[in-house]
């Protein structure tokens, strides 16, 4: 932790004395932010049955604005788990505007990969009380980076469309020397580069409409992954998504419907792995290391209704799946499909009911997986 956040913290330190060589005091400016969770689940693991309440989570959000165009933020998360409070720097980087169409931003940021983890993961704008296949641990999505980036907006033809293009230190291939069941799995908290190559990746939006109301977008990544000076130094990975968002008040449903959707894969170059045997020794195998991972959700608010309860109620339903490749160790293929009932206490809290089943087969323990999950969350934005 300290050697992602000493870096930073010197980057701001920098930055900000720069910044007040030529900007009066009076126009930096601080705010918190954030959102946070607490709620009770009720799981069924294959017939083995478990309730709890949870102590929730609480991520803050800090912004400080140095100028209309010098801006730096951050996020924390913390969460108390397995008895221990667990901590994490989910993003810190600073900001600088160009102009109307480019800003770059520099230090670990969320990466604009599809859009579920930049934009819509936090707790009060998650409609759900948990993630997608695919995404978070063991996912193949990647969710942040430590790097440098340039986003930005621009129209052609009245069209609007967004972008954003990145390098950071990328991903990196568990070749299983440490954990033989993990081998091929790419790891993408790689705060301390693996290797001399620094990752390409993007996202180009394409909103059509001119009330907005429809995105379709393409992102990418591309990286060398393996370790330098290693069988795997010169194995890399692809990595796609495409993504769909409408959202938009339907007169004759009397509401608004918002319908999400992103498709990821995962490409990695084929290896040589090692696993160990039982009577000592390895064998040699390999696999064609190719995952993929998709959702889509729909959900629906009757805004329109007469009855004030009934304009606070929304209704969510998500499918997921998620598929890893055959012949790992870590091969599975697991669907996933959740349902909820939210009630909006206000424009950024809410009580969300939500089930959801989760089956298939695979996975680390291998075998079949067959989880059905009740859970009640009350979350909240500051």
């Amino acid at each position: 932790m300290k050697r992602i956040i000493l870096p930073i913290l010197a980057m701001f330190f920098v930055g900000n004395i720069i910044a007040q060589q030529d900007l009066k005091p009076s126009k930096t400016q601080f705010m918190i932010r954030g959102y946070g969770s607490a709620g009770f689940q009720s799981l069924n693991d294959e017939g083995e049955k478990e309730s709890s309440f949870n102590s929730g989570t609480f991520a803050p959000i800090m912004l400080f604005k140095f100028s209309d165009k010098f801006m730096f933020e951050t996020e924390m998360e913390f969460a108390y788990e397995n008895g221990e409070l667990e901590t994490a720097l989910e993003y810190a980087d600073v900001m600088y505007i160009l102009n109307d169409y480019m800003t770059i931003r520099a230090g670990k940021f969320l990466l604009p990969f599809g859009t579920f983890m930049e934009r819509l993961h936090p707790s009060w704008i998650n409609k759900l009380s948990s993630v997608p296949l695919g995404f978070g641990h063991d996912g193949i999505v990647p969710s942040s980076g430590v790097g440098v980036e340039l986003r930005g907006t621009f129209t052609v033809s009245g069209s609007k469309f967004n972008y954003a293009v990145y390098s950071t230190n990328g991903p990196k291939l568990n070749d299983g020397s440490m954990d033989p069941d993990e081998a091929g799995i790419l790891h993408f908290d790689n705060y301390e580069d693996n290797n001399k190559n620094k990752s390409l990746g993007g996202r180009i939006g394409y909103l059509p409409f001119t009330d907005s109301s429809t995105e379709i977008g393409f992102s990418f990544l591309n990286s060398k992954v393996g370790n330098t000076e290693s069988d795997y130094e010169k194995i890399g990975a692809k990595l796609i998504a495409y993504d769909f968002s409408f959202i938009k008040k339907v007169n004759p449903l009397a509401g608004i419907i918002d319908i999400k959707a992103q498709y990821n894969k995962s490409l990695v170059d084929d290896a040589e792995y090692f696993e160990p045997l039982d009577g000592g020794g390895f064998e040699e195998y390999t696999f064609n290391n190719t995952s993929n991972s998709f959702y889509a959700q729909l959900s629906y608010k009757p805004t329109m209704s007469a009855s004030n309860f009934l304009k606070n109620i929304e209704l969510v339903g998500r499918y997921s799946e998620l598929n890893t490749p055959e012949g790992a160790e870590w091969e599975s293929n697991v669907k996933q499909t959740a349902f909820g009932i939210n009630y909006w206490l206000s424009w950024r809290s809410a009580l969300k009911v939500n089930y959801q089943i989760t089956d298939g087969t695979g996975g680390h323990g291998g075998g079949g997986i067959d989880k059905k999950l009740f859970t009640i969350q009350w979350a909240f934005g500051i």
